[in-house]
């Protein structure tokens, strides 16, 4: 069952079905600006987001049973994606976060996705508490990243990136991050040095933003709707932790997170990634003013590598952050 973002997931694998969130099938392919060009192609506009357009090819190439679109709280341009894909004869089943946030609102979105699965909201909170296991392990790889250094930002980033569907199989991905973390576990520990980073934004489409600011002299202590993606507080119940995961919801509860995550990691300066043609470009303006440390704003459209200009503007800003030092 192909998602187009972040859904209850635990009512997919209640329902029985494998979730494949498109937009790892788009950047995890083995040449996603192909994908895009493809689209282009097909007949979608260059004026609509990259990875609208990743997510349109990726449906063609593994022609989903279902599709999941979420049509509010993520992107607008899903719902003209959806009608499409509708028009193929594909299954098509939405899913909105309420705007405002509303936790009455939230589960009763809950519990129609739940009966449009074909399962019970009853059954999606029993994988709830499976999925905990795993989801302390995305912790303890976010903890080894700005506690002790020894997770990198960019290992950080594949990690939790992949929250969002657990690659298919959460107990094989169980399995596989455990595997990783005994390995982190016997590098050597040392708090990150400054500048320490924040990178902000939806996950940046430049496959090596992260290791270039390691490259560069900084290291990348938070990513934001990664860590979202992992749903790091521990919730009571389904409603709860979807009503804690800030990505859906405005941009002000995105800004205290922020601000909390910033003051206790030590952060020196923000990345925020803004990708082309989306709506969250215009909140770039609140966040500048609102998070308390200084921001870089890197925009980008297709995927693949910085460019020179993208690399030159990270460099001038790891040299004039202030550092807390050490």
């Amino acid at each position: 069952m192909a998602i187009t973002a972040t859904v209850p997931v635990e009512g997919i694998l209640s329902a029985g079905k494998r979730p494949v969130d498109l937009n790892n099938v788009f950047i995890g392919s083995a040449d996603p600006p192909a994908m895009v060009r493809r689209a282009e192609a097909a007949g979608l506009p260059v004026s609509c987001c990259a990875w609208i357009r990743g997510i349109y090819t990726a449906v063609q190439e593994t022609n989903p049973e279902t599709i999941v679109g979420v049509t509010q709280g993520d992107c607008s341009n899903t719902h003209a994606l959806m009608e499409i894909f509708r028009s193929e004869g594909r299954r098509v089943i939405d899913f909105a976060y309420p705007y405002p946030r509303d936790r009455a609102r939230l589960a009763e979105a809950i519990g129609r996705f739940c009966r449009q699965l074909g399962t019970t909201r009853q059954a999606a909170e029993a994988q709830r508490e499976r999925l905990r296991s795993v989801r302390a392990l995305m912790r303890e790889i976010d903890e080894r990243t700005w506690r002790t250094g020894q997770v990198t930002g960019a290992e950080n980033h594949r990690w939790l990136v992949a929250c969002s569907d657990f690659e298919g199989d959460p107990a094989d991905y169980a399995c596989r991050a455990e595997a990783f973390l005994a390995e982190a576990r016997r590098r050597e520990a040392r708090r990150p040095p400054s500048p320490r980073l924040a990178v902000a934004g939806v996950p940046p489409i430049l496959a090596d933003l992260h290791e270039t600011c390691r490259r560069l002299g900084g290291a990348v202590v938070l990513n934001e709707f990664q860590r979202q993606f992992s749903m790091p507080n521990e919730a009571g119940d389904l409603v709860e932790q979807y009503f804690a995961y800030t990505y859906p919801y405005d941009v002000f509860c995105r800004i205290e997170y922020l601000r909390a995550e910033i003051a206790r990691r030590r952060v020196d300066g923000l990345i925020h990634y803004v990708q082309s043609f989306c709506f969250r470009q215009i909140q770039d303006k609140l966040l500048r003013e609102r998070v308390g440390v200084p921001v870089l704003t890197l925009e980008a459209d297709r995927p693949g590598p910085l460019d020179a200009a993208g690399r030159t503007r990270i460099e001038a800003f790891l040299e004039m952050l202030p550092s807390h030092g050490g």
